[in-house]
């Protein structure tokens, strides 16, 4: 048995629904640069990479659904009057071909922790709607005689592998949220040069503010920050906003050197990545115990 992540799940209907609106027409050259996923910033980036490998826009967002929420509002508000005004009464078919001529079409969204929305008629994580979804795709997959497993393979041959392990440290009491803040602020103030061997070539802090996603749009203060290495890990860590935890987001990456992947290379790209994630972990429990010193 392999117990598939969020990540995973929500890489499997993304590709799916994107690969699906395409074979069907739905979404084709003329109309691909109106069609979006979005997702969170600690969502996996083998969705970006779906996303953009199929020629449709990504948009990330922070954590939470209201955030993805807002999205689908602003791309109704985009619509003309005369549509806006019949919207809600509209079928779906004849929303997403509104959208597509005249603002953005949502085609799928999602969190890492097993949230995932697939339609504008609700705008919140939809638990039926995604199993739903995930059936229809573990249907396609028994179709092409394969298990939800081989077919994610066939996924990462094309786009790449990508894995990602969450951790967290636990303080409890008012000393543990001392030095909950203590760490927050030492991200902030004294960000990381190096880990696990790999200089860090960029990091980016939420908590300051002014930045902008990818349709321009300003993302409100959050406390995250990121950091970047050179040999193409990242992780990102944030305060818990209702755990006595701060909580650490690792991702690491290969791709194929061309072309796809062969069975033998997406084996080691997995070995390798993997070590890479436990290694980098190590570093940064390191630098925690240093930081809080």
């Amino acid at each position: 048995m392999q117990l598939l992540t969020g990540n995973q799940i929500g890489s499997l209907i993304g590709w799916y629904r994107i690969k699906t609106f395409f074979d069907l027409g739905i979404i084709n050259d003329a109309n691909k640069k109106n069609a979006v996923l979005i997702k969170t910033f600690v969502t996996t980036d083998l969705q970006s990479a779906v996303a953009e490998g199929f020629g449709i826009g990504v948009v990330n967002t922070l954590t939470g659904f209201k955030y993805i929420s807002a999205k689908l509002e602003k791309y109704e508000q985009a619509l003309p009057a005369d549509i806006r005004a019949k919207y809600r009464d509209m079928t779906d078919a004849e929303t997403r071909a509104a959208r597509l001529e005249h603002s953005k079409f949502f085609v799928f969204g999602g969190e890492e922790s097993y949230g995932y929305l697939g339609t504008d008629s609700t705008r919140d994580k939809d638990g039926n709607g995604a199993v739903v979804m995930f059936a229809e795709v573990a249907a396609y997959a028994a179709s092409q005689g394969k298990t939800l497993v081989e077919l994610l393979d066939d996924i990462y041959a094309e786009f790449g592998y990508f894995l990602e392990s969450n951790h967290s440290k636990t303080f409890e009491g008012a000393e543990g949220a001392a030095k909950i803040q203590k760490l927050a602020d030492s991200y902030a103030n004294q960000p990381p040069t190096e880990f696990d061997g790999s200089p860090v070539i960029r990091t980016v802090d939420y908590s300051k503010g002014g930045h902008l996603d990818e349709e321009g749009d300003t993302i409100p203060k959050e406390k995250m920050l990121w950091v970047f290495t050179a040999d193409g890990r990242a992780f990102a860590v944030r305060p818990s906003g209702t755990e006595p935890k701060i909580k650490y987001y690792l991702y690491g990456r290969q791709q194929p050197s061309g072309g796809k992947f062969t069975a033998e290379e997406l084996s080691a790209a997995k070995e390798k990545v993997s070590s890479s994630l436990k290694t980098l972990w190590s570093a940064i429990e390191k630098d925690i115990d240093a930081r809080l010193a």
